[in-house]
């Protein structure tokens, strides 16, 4: 399988700016994918996803490696949540081709609505970092976030990065760096169980995957460093952005459909 050296420079650079966003708010898919679609056809559906899946692996973690130290993350909780969405991540994946996901779009285009609603509204949602729930508690609804999440990122997918973030933010009362911080750790496990699945099946190219996926670290490195620097009000705007972005992605999918 050739490819032109100007196409994979263009995934190259995609990967990089869905790095960058994906680090601070998550939604990365919502750039690279379509990209890795149209710049790759005749590719099998399956094997574009594991290959861009590779570069989003590698840069999560390499923005999770960048919020350490910098940003408060209670590990215990996010922890569970990172373990259970890992492994209901594999259940989701696996459910999927049993039951129709385009189900889905509706449901997650309203919650998307009301998402991107109460955060412009709640001025003050998400700008003080004063967790709420007793540190006992913590891991129990970790658990639960994870089960939800973690299902929904195996069996659909767009938006789960948006989710975690409302999730951490709304529930536990995480300000929006650190809820960005602790769902890189869930979306890590996340990633992880679908590049296990995907590497199993043969449906990675790794000459494709492993370029972008070294660019995809550059953005995401250097996007956990801006959001670090620029802090809660930077992060809240573009989490914004992103959920709207992913409005009008699925609002136009389900009118085609």
């Amino acid at each position: 399988m050739e490819f032109l050296d100007g196409t994979l420079a263009l995934l190259c650079a995609f990967a990089l700016l869905a790095g960058f966003i994906d680090s601070i708010v998550g939604g990365g898919g919502l750039i690279q994918l379509p990209a890795m679609l149209l710049l790759l056809p005749g590719v099998p559906l399956p094997t574009v996803l594991g290959t861009g899946k590779v570069s989003s692996a590698a840069g999560t973690a390499a923005a999770l490696r960048r919020y350490m130290g910098q940003v408060p993350i209670r590990w215990r909780a996010v922890g569970v949540a990172a373990v259970t969405a890992g492994v209901f991540s594999f259940v989701g994946a696996r459910l999927v081709s049993r039951l129709p996901a385009e189900l889905m779009r509706p449901l997650v285009l309203g919650l998307l609505v009301v998402i991107a609603i109460y955060t412009f509204w709640r001025k003050e949602f998400g700008s003080i970092h004063a967790p709420r729930l007793p540190e006992r508690k913590e891991p129990f609804y970790g658990a639960l976030i994870g089960l939800v999440i973690g299902f929904y990122d195996g069996f659909f997918g767009p938006g789960t990065g948006s989710f975690l973030l409302f999730a951490f933010v709304g529930l536990f009362g995480y300000d929006f760096l650190s809820a960005s911080a602790s769902s890189k750790l869930v979306n890590v496990a996340t990633n992880l169980t679908s590049l296990a699945y995907f590497a199993s099946t043969g449906h990675i190219v790794w000459h494709i995957a492993l370029p972008m996926a070294a660019c995809n670290m550059l953005g995401s490195t250097l996007g956990a460093r801006l959001a670090v620097r620029k802090g809660v009000g930077f992060v809240r705007v573009l989490f914004l952005v992103v959920v709207c972005g992913l409005i009008l992605k699925l609002g136009w999918e389900t009118f085609k459909a």
